[in-house]
């Protein structure tokens, strides 16, 4: 070996017999451009993730208001429908009122027109028809649901009857009760229909 190559053998930074690397692995140096690249990169990122949730949030402020509009509405709606049923139900049940009502004046004079033939042998056939007709009127106002008033020996109540007159109580204990009726007074399905007129006793 010459003194040339014994030179180049010591070089500093080498070992002896080691192969020298003239180029740098330049995928393992980061440069100041690169580093600027990755921070670009990351800042876009950021702000697409920062985008994306805006939108979800107001997509989710968006859905929250729909379904408490829809529940509003369905709870709305559940309202009008029984309201509507409600009012369905009355309208059916009490359809007949008027014509019922109408009816009443025929059953007070068949009570007094049996009333007054009450005792008279001569006319019994004529009295037991009367009955008859009575009968199956009173059977028909029951089954569409009109009930007579109890008025006579009740306490007075201004829900069901119609004070006309008062008389001094012939006794204490009837004070504030109803003395006489002189008008049966009738409910409809628990309604009422007409007042009982009625003395009530002082």
């Amino acid at each position: 070996m010459n003194k040339k190559d014994k030179k180049q053998d010591n070089t500093p930074g080498t070992e002896p017999g080691a192969a020298i690397d003239p180029v740098m692995d330049l995928d393992e140096a980061t440069t100041p451009e690169a580093e600027i690249q990755d921070v670009e990169d990351d800042d876009s990122e950021s702000e697409e993730v920062a985008d994306l949730f805006k939108k979800y949030e107001e997509t989710q402020a968006a859905l929250d208001q729909k379904t408490k509009d829809y529940l509003y509405l369905m709870a709305d709606f559940d309202n009008f429908r029984k309201r509507t049923m409600k009012e369905k139900s009355e309208l059916i049940k009490n359809a007949a009122e008027k014509v019922l009502r109408g009816l009443l004046p025929i059953v007070d004079d068949f009570e007094r027109g049996l009333e007054a033939t009450k005792g008279d042998e001569s006319g019994e056939q004529v009295r037991q028809g009367m009955e008859l007709i009575y009968n199956k009127l009173v059977k028909f106002l029951a089954e569409n649901g009109v009930k007579p008033i109890e008025s006579t020996g009740t306490d007075f109540t201004d829900e069901f009857h119609d004070a006309i007159a008062t008389i001094p109580a012939p006794d204490p204990s009837l004070k504030g009760k109803v003395i006489d009726t002189t008008t049966k007074g009738y409910t409809l399905n628990d309604k009422v229909l007409r007042h009982a007129k009625v003395v009530v006793g002082e």
